[in-house]
């Protein structure tokens, strides 16, 4: 068998083509670099999108840059007076017989929603309802009303439970009252 092949048309092809067989176009220059910079920029907004939603949540990021104060003050400025504090006019205490009062024992003693419902009555309050709370762990009997105008009645039953407290809010907004008192664990029965 003869070792040696006659030339033909293949034998004479450059020696410079790097890919030899291939199908291909060469690859264009700088496509690498097109990924990197598309992977930075993601990188980058990536970060953007982290810091502006960790100052939305927590809003104590706070970025200090040596060199740069906050203050602009020169430290000669005449101290700034602190804002003085204005007395809160409160409502006096009025007795309503119109204003509809529920009464409910937050307690575990039984009988002490009428005991309050009686001692209101008999000052001229008109009690509606007489009843127990959700709870039986009430510590502090609270006068509740829901609208700012009726602080004077919700005082003036407050003055009848001594160290009540009064508190205005919408949580017994839905019932019929205009006061509901919660009696709590405070509260001592009269004897008899």
């Amino acid at each position: 068998m003869p070792t040696s092949y006659p030339k033909d048309r293949f034998d004479d092809l450059p020696h410079k083509l790097d890919r030899v067989g291939a199908h291909r176009a060469p690859g264009r220059k700088g496509r690498r670099w097109v990924a990197f910079w598309w992977a930075l920029a993601a990188t980058a907004l990536l970060v953007g999108v982290g810091a502006v939603g960790l100052t939305v949540l927590n809003n104590r990021l706070n970025f200090t840059i040596p060199g740069i104060s906050s203050e602009t003050s020169t430290g000669t400025e005449a101290a700034t007076e602190a804002p003085t504090a204005e007395a809160v006019p409160t409502a006096e205490p009025t007795t309503d017989p119109d204003a509809s009062v529920t009464v409910l024992n937050g307690t575990a003693t039984s009988g002490v929603a009428r005991s309050v419902g009686e001692l209101l009555t008999d000052s001229g309050w008109s009690v509606g309802t007489m009843s127990d709370a959700d709870t039986e762990d009430i510590t502090t009997t609270t006068v509740y009303y829901a609208d700012p105008s009726l602080e004077g009645a919700a005082r003036g039953v407050a003055a009848l439970l001594p160290g009540s407290a009064i508190l205005l809010s919408s949580d017994f907004a839905g019932s019929d009252a205009t006061l509901t008192v919660v009696v709590g664990t405070d509260y001592a029965m009269p004897e008899g």
